[in-house]
């Protein structure tokens, strides 16, 4: 039987897919690309924000009228049944199987009572997933769950507690990955930096950085979703002084005005956070930083706006990604007084992305005429460019670089090479490998 997936959502539910599309390739099932080809179509779902939610019904609604000309089974799995798998079970009833994220470890089995004539043993495993990031990139999901409960957030009552994996576990999965061809590693979890914190009582992720550092075939490590209450010096310095480690912080602030962040449940404030970006940029000059904004929180004034709003002018992010927030029911921002007209959160978001854009902008201009390491992972479709990444950009996050391809050949993918920045376009670089 043929088996074909969509994976919505984060990279963390990715990974949840690849482990499943991996069992079924070990039970004999062959993947493909197009739905209209599969016996079996899974889908795993993300139920976040409202947004996310209508995307997942959408796509779900859309595979089940697949099933009626093609497909045989339609599985729909994650955090959106997770939420919600009654209601779904009585309003579409042409899916097969609903499994919630819950319920992983008796996923194989859920399977074996729906499709005929599979084997009935098998679990999912991070050693047996089909990677689908490409032949060199690869995420490594360090940690399950989030203990942060920020008020707006609905993934601790999804995805449950922080539960870190075990150290040599996950070391084991990285040089496993290496061993068959992959060169990056995206370090991931809800939290990396409290990695460690409930096996060892203490933040390990530079512990474990260093360890994967020493895989001798690996190139780049790069770790994502850094909240700034843990970013240690530890850390910071292990960042510093490696030759792996991509000079990269993701860092999701949300807001910087205090009551703003004191009614989101954050465990950081104005200060720290300004403190921890003047640390890293002093200690690593050429550090890329990232971050998430929310705009419109219940009970945000124009004034905690406009504080926002200076403090992103003032620091210049080299990447931002902003949302308005989004009631989500069952978390306690729900139920917080003051929120905030859909007109003026609409505004507010455009406002943080105009400027943005112009910051962006600038940060790309200065790029041209410096010369970058590039892993080079596509083509363009008429093959003018290859199409590639440097340190400063992480997988289906950021830009790219299209470098100038006159042979029109396709022997690079793959490779790492020394490219010089000639323009920009947009949110992309324009490069010639020297």
């Amino acid at each position: 039987m043929k088996i074909g997936y969509i994976s919505l959502g984060c990279s963390k539910n990715l990974v949840d897919t690849e482990m499943m599309i991996g069992l079924f390739e070990k039970n004999g099932f062959e993947t493909v690309n197009e739905p209209s080809k599969a016996d079996v179509i899974l889908i795993n779902t993300c139920g976040f924000i409202e947004s996310a939610k209508q995307e997942a019904i959408n796509t779900i609604l859309e595979m089940c009228e697949y099933k009626k000309k093609h497909c045989q089974y339609v599985i729909a799995t994650g955090c959106l049944v997770k939420r919600y798998q009654e209601e779904l079970k009585k309003a579409i009833p042409e899916v097969d199987l609903w499994i919630g994220c819950n319920d992983y470890e008796d996923f194989w089995k859920e399977v074996s009572c729906v499709l005929p004539n599979i084997n009935k043993k098998g679990n999912l495993t991070y050693e047996e997933r089909r990677i689908t990031t490409g032949d060199k990139t690869a995420y490594l999901k360090i940690a399950e769950g989030c203990s942060n409960h920020c008020t707006y957030c609905a993934i601790p009552s999804i995805r449950g507690p922080f539960v870190s994996r075990q150290q040599d576990e996950i070391v084991k999965e990285a040089k496993m990955l290496v061993d068959k061809g992959i060169e990056e590693l995206i370090v991931i979890a809800q939290d990396t930096t409290k990695y460690g914190i409930d096996l060892y009582g203490e933040p390990r992720l530079a512990s474990l950085l260093k360890e994967l550092e020493k895989i001798s075939k690996l190139k780049w490590i790069r770790f994502l979703y850094s909240y700034p209450e843990t970013i240690t010096e530890e850390l910071i310095k292990t960042v510093k002084n490696s030759k792996k480690i991509c000079h990269y912080f993701d860092i999701p602030i949300q807001h910087i005005a205090n009551p703003v962040l004191k009614r989101m449940n954050r465990h950081s404030d104005g200060e720290s956070i300004r403190n921890v970006i003047n640390k890293i940029r002093n200690e690593i000059p050429d550090v890329i930083l990232r971050t998430t904004v929310m705009v419109g929180f219940p009970g945000e004034t124009k004034e905690d706006f406009e504080e926002l709003y200076d403090f992103i002018k003032e620091v210049k992010f080299d990447k931002l990604g902003a949302f308005a927030y989004s009631k989500e029911e069952g978390t306690p921002a729900e139920k917080l007084n003051g929120h905030i007209h859909p007109q003026t959160k609409k505004k507010r978001y455009n406002q943080i992305m105009a400027l943005q854009q112009e910051i962006s902008k600038a940060k790309l201009q200065e790029k041209i005429g410096k010369v970058y390491t590039v892993l080079i992972e596509g083509i363009s479709f008429d093959k003018k460019y290859y199409i590639g990444r440097t340190y400063m950009d992480v997988l289906d996050c950021d830009g790219v670089v299209l470098i100038e391809n006159k042979t029109k050949k396709t022997d690079k993918i793959g490779q790492f090479v020394n490219c010089k920045i000639v323009d920009v376009k947009d949110y992309d670089l324009i490069g010639k490998i020297k």
